[in-house]
């Protein structure tokens, strides 16, 4: 059975809207994912769901209640309530009607980069929430082994973020540490460290990539951060051949973490 709610200052109504903002996902450890499809992904990679929200128009359909059976064999509790409430948890306009709230619990790099890690994908202040979520899905894609997320990035669980993932939140190891620590522990791993990079001679196909690389992947609008460039093993750049200054942030990571891949299969 269903846990009907009508009152839009019912405990539960409040504590999920207040997940829609960072400091509160990050105090409660917690995140929203909104749509069937997500919400079916997230069965089918074993992630902690703590509780979901229907609209009054979600049992319409006959795979909805086959899943929401799913859910309650899994012992997860569903909030049901009117669609106006519904529509204040969620920031999408054409809303599917259903949401999770999922658990998540803070990776530390010594333990989550491992020896078996041979690619791992450095993000420098990537702040557009759809590049953050394109890159996660794309690194998913293209076989990285650790995404590491320094300080500045958009929050991994914003909405707009989770949605342009396309489920690969759930299957990326993604860290959040300092650039000192990663560089560090990477370093002692034998790592090379790549960085997109434009002022620079060396094209991104003319370079022969470590066994074990990181590539880092700078900021939309500022590129790497000049402390993180120093601290590089090479410098790569990918051709402009009309008159653009440069590519997007996710287009960019696609083409490079496709060319490295090829040295590590």
């Amino acid at each position: 059975m269903s846990i009907m709610i009508t009152a839009k200052d019912n405990d539960k109504v409040k504590y999920t809207k207040a997940l829609l903002k960072t400091k509160n996902r990050n105090k409660e450890s917690k995140f929203i994912i909104e749509g069937y499809r997500i919400l079916t992904l997230a069965i089918e990679c074993n992630a902690n769901i703590d509780y979901v929200f229907i609209n009054e128009d979600f049992e319409g359909k006959d795979e909805h209640v086959s899943f929401l059976n799913t859910l309650r064999t899994k012992n997860i509790k569903i909030y049901k309530t009117t669609n106006k409430i519904f529509n204040d948890l969620v920031d999408t306009e054409n809303t599917q009607g259903i949401l999770g709230v999922v658990k998540f619990k803070p990776k530390n790099i010594e333990e989550n980069l491992n020896d078996e890690s041979r690619f791992v994908l450095i993000l420098d202040r990537i702040q557009d929430p759809g590049n953050m979520g394109t890159i996660i899905r794309t690194a998913d894609a293209a076989g990285v082994d650790v995404i590491i997320a320094l300080k500045g990035c958009v929050d991994i669980y914003n909405p707009k973020v989770i949605r342009s993932t396309m489920g690969s939140i759930f299957d990326m190891n993604i860290i959040h540490t300092t650039q000192d620590e990663a560089i560090r522990l990477l370093k002692s791993k034998n790592f090379d460290i790549v960085s997109s990079y434009l002022e620079t001679n060396n094209f991104y196909n003319t370079v022969e990539y470590s066994y074990k690389t990181a590539l880092v992947i700078g900021n939309e609008a500022n590129g790497i951060n000049e402390e993180l460039v120093s601290k590089s093993d090479i410098l790569v750049k990918i051709p402009i051949y009309g008159k653009a200054e440069s590519l997007n942030a996710a287009i960019s990571s696609a083409i490079l973490m496709y060319e490295i891949k090829k040295y590590l299969v």
